[in-house]
């Protein structure tokens, strides 16, 4: 069955503009508590980062769930991965996430997760999709739920986290820029870094509602980078609005994206014994992570571009690292999400455990030039089935020779198409890329 309303990562939109309305998203907080209620704890978390219209679908959400009985627990501005966490912790029905991740502060989104910290299958979707075509139902009101607020789900969640670093090392000595891009981590990750004892600069840990992603975090690393060099710092590590993703930036001002912290992970948990499997990349993964991984003997498989299809094929195969060249890296052995910082740290552990800086440590893997294109189209078309995108297509592929790939799709979360092209060659990749680019948008 096709979802109406779930695309890859939850509920997504411009707010004000269906389905980011106060009136759906609380008729969305119904419906899931009619799916969602298996534990009998009556108990739905949920969290949010930093955008301004949080406040407004924090209240839908609320009232939705109260109206199907259930009690809305609200742990305020929290990263992504945090409240897969405590959802498991507290033992809830499920956790809510009001985010847009690395969108602009107009756009907003629900996601869910499971009583296990997972998102949600197909079929758990489909049932909420379901309970949204009926009418809401209140309950008595004696039955109504309450909304309680968790004063300490920050201080939780940076425990966690500096539970994931071993605890036989520590920070001490590294100097560390680390850019929250005024989202969800900002009062969370500077103390999980400074707490395990590195010296910790601060940039985009003043949100204002309206600057989440603007001109920093990891999908603008440019800041990260700047401050880096400026500060002689060791590394710099970089966030995206909810805390799933993360870039790096070395001593020297290199950008280190998803595929070679994949890499570092890896090749560092073969060095320690706890390797298990291989690792999941998906179709955007740089050919040169699978030829790095294949020459230390480690197994590699793509999945689907998306977390959950990543995560879908890692418990699969029963492999425990997986994750996306954006910077979505999922540790298993960690955690039942993507976590930015739990991801950042297990980084800085094979460090330490190398005793190298993270320009050394990134050594052994070569990346493929790749060039991503966006080209915007109005919903409803599909310009990859034009012949013309299609023969341009072959075309490229004929010319590559079998040491490159050209990969087209449509993004889950925005009205984009997506056209990568990887080869041996940067200037002749982004040539083709921009030929293909030219017939998507003559196709529109």
């Amino acid at each position: 069955m096709t979802r109406k309303y779930f695309g890859t990562d939850g509920v997504r939109g411009k707010v004000g503009d269906f389905p980011i309305t106060p009136d759906f998203v609380m008729k969305l907080g119904w419906a899931a508590g009619q799916v969602l209620t298996k534990r009998g704890t009556k108990k739905v978390l949920i969290g949010k980062d930093t955008r301004i219209s949080g406040y407004m679908l924090e209240a839908a959400l609320e009232a939705g769930l109260s109206a199907a009985g259930l009690k809305a627990t609200l742990l305020g501005p929290m990263p992504t991965p945090a409240v897969a966490y405590l959802t498991r912790t507290f033992r809830a029905e499920a956790g809510i996430v009001i985010s847009a991740s690395h969108n602009p502060y107009y756009d907003n989104g629900i996601k869910f997760f499971s009583a296990d910290g997972t998102k949600l299958p197909d079929e758990v979707e489909l049932a909420i999709e379901a309970e949204l075509d009926q009418e809401i139902k209140c309950v008595d009101s004696a039955l109504l739920g309450k909304a309680v607020r968790v004063d300490d789900a920050a201080g939780r969640y940076i425990e966690f986290c500096k539970s994931t670093f071993p605890s036989h090392m520590s920070l001490d000595g590294l100097k560390i820029v680390v850019d929250c891009g005024h989202g969800a981590t900002y009062h969370i990750a500077p103390s999980v870094f400074r707490e395990l004892g590195a010296e910790v600069i601060a940039i985009g840990c003043t949100p204002d509602g309206l600057n989440i992603n603007e001109g920093v975090g990891s999908t603008a690393p440019q800041a990260l980078v700047a401050k880096v060099l400026e500060s002689g710092a060791d590394l710099g590590i970089a966030f995206d609005g909810d805390g799933d993703r993360l870039m790096m930036v070395d001593h020297t001002g290199y950008l280190i994206d998803g595929d070679e912290i994949l890499y570092i992970i890896a090749r560092d948990a073969l060095r320690n014994g706890k390797l298990k499997g291989g690792v999941v990349g998906t179709l955007m993964a740089n050919m040169g992570l699978e030829l790095a991984l294949q020459t230390l003997g480690i197994p590699f498989a793509r999945a689907k571009v998306g977390d959950r299809y990543v995560l879908e094929m890692m418990e699969e195969k029963g492999w425990r690292i997986g994750g996306e060249n954006s910077g979505h890296v999922i540790c298993l052995d960690q955690t039942t999400t993507g976590d930015g910082i739990v991801a950042g740290l297990q980084v800085l552990a094979a460090m330490r455990a190398a005793e190298l800086p993270l320009s050394k440590l990134r050594s052994g893997m070569s990346k493929f030039p790749q060039v991503l294109l966006n080209v915007r189209f109005a919903e409803g078309g599909d310009p990859l089935a034009a012949r013309s995108v299609q023969d341009e297509v072959a075309k490229v592929e004929q010319e590559l020779a079998g040491r490159g790939r050209v990969l087209l799709r449509k993004s889950g979360t925005e009205p984009l198409i997506r056209v990568m092209v990887e080869g041996e060659h940067e200037e002749q990749v982004r040539a083709m890329a921009e030929r293909i680019v030219e017939q998507v948008k003559s196709a529109i």
